[in-house]
């Protein structure tokens, strides 16, 4: 694979850092840029990545930070003029979290602006980031030739986007173009859905709501990192113009398989307790009101409540037929996640109502 330079928008998110640091790993690539709104971060599990940043000798370090706004046009982002390979990771995605016109407004536009700096730049290969979600959620499964119908602004806008990046890829025959659509992504610096599972867990608040069984599709971190490289060796090899692949382990682990893997992973004591799903929601909702009264932070959240048994029973079909091979089960990427970010398994977080099915206290 010729890669000499890499732009990774949404590069230093949680995503981003681990895709830059498995390039860095496992190809030739000899510059990768950081294009974010945000700064790097600086946990444990980047600090390998920050050394790569620090220059030698006066020369350009491998990987560099470039602040941008995917919102607005990129004529004038400190951009490299020409590149390789484009990873478009840039999005709005928590949800709840935002209104419903703010995944449309950055999502859309992102896709525009780094299609047409795409385009500036004379790169012919870009990877855009979707999500399961344009399936919308469902206890039948689905795959990638299942009709999508999003159930959410985000997911929607997801879909559309795909559409932004196709657009661009048929333009010109030369193009190649991976649409990867991951379930719930989890592992060092996720700080979202599963790390609060973790915290919950750890803190032994934990109940289910009825949803043992409840499918959620989902894939390690570092698992994703490898589907990326796998898919452009494919279309080296095949020279296939477009993919679209779901991400997931196969088949989809349900909310049990989660919780035994973290509970095995670092030594908490497995909950057995269920509370009937639609006592949680009703108390979500005074909870939730009570927390916006004094401007407290809390993921208590009637949409979150509902979500927690809702399956997205997502099969990833063609990366079966790809002939892709796992590297993680469920149970070795949560023990390999603590390895990388024990701290994440420490419920340091103090002060902060939780939502899993149960409430935190403070402390």
């Amino acid at each position: 694979m010729n890669l000499r330079t890499c732009v990774i928008f949404g590069g230093t998110g949680c995503i981003g850092t681990h895709i830059a640091k498995h390039l860095l790993e496992h190809t030739d690539v000899e510059r990768i840029y950081l294009a974010d709104i945000r700064p790097p971060r600086d946990e444990d599990y980047v600090k390998p990545l920050l050394r790569w940043m620090e220059s030698a000798d006066g020369a350009l370090p491998r990987v560099v930070y470039i602040p941008c706004d995917v919102r607005l046009p990129l004529d004038s982002a400190p951009l490299p003029q020409q590149a390789d390979l484009i990873v478009n990771l840039a999005a709005v995605h928590r949800e709840p979290g935002h209104a419903p016109n703010e995944y449309y407004e950055t999502n859309l536009p992102g896709a525009e602006h780094i299609c047409a700096y795409a385009t500036r730049a004379g790169c012919f290969r870009l990877a855009f980031t979707s999500s399961i979600a344009p399936y919308g959620s469902s206890d039948a499964a689905r795959n990638e030739d299942s009709l999508p119908i999003p159930e959410t602004a985000y997911g929607g806008s997801k879909l559309v986007a795909e559409k932004i990046h196709s657009a661009w890829q048929q333009a010109n025959p030369n193009r190649r173009l991976i649409v990867l659509r991951p379930g719930v992504v989890f592992g060092p610096g996720e700080h979202a859905n599963v790390a609060r599972l973790v915290r919950s867990l750890s803190r032994g608040y934990f109940v289910y709501m009825g949803n043992r069984s409840t499918r959620k599709a989902g894939v390690y971190v570092k698992e994703l990192c490898r589907v990326l490289l796998f898919a452009l060796d494919r279309q080296d090899k095949t020279g296939e113009s477009a993919l679209l692949w779901n991400v997931s382990m196969d088949p989809p682990p349900t909310l049990e398989d989660f919780v035994n893997a973290i509970c095995f992973a670092a030594g908490y004591r497995r909950p057995r307790w269920s509370v009937p799903r639609n006592l949680l929601v009703a108390a979500s909702y005074p909870v939730a009101g009570i927390a916006q009264l004094f401007g407290i932070h809390t993921s208590v959240n009637p949409v979150r409540m509902r979500k927690l048994s809702q399956s997205t029973y997502i099969e990833p079909m063609r990366l079966r037929e790809a002939g892709y091979c796992f590297r993680y089960t469920l149970e070795q990427a949560m023990a390999d996640w603590k390895q990388d970010a024990p701290k994440d398994f420490e419920g340091a977080q103090t002060g902060v109502l939780e939502a899993s099915g149960k409430a935190s206290p403070k402390s």
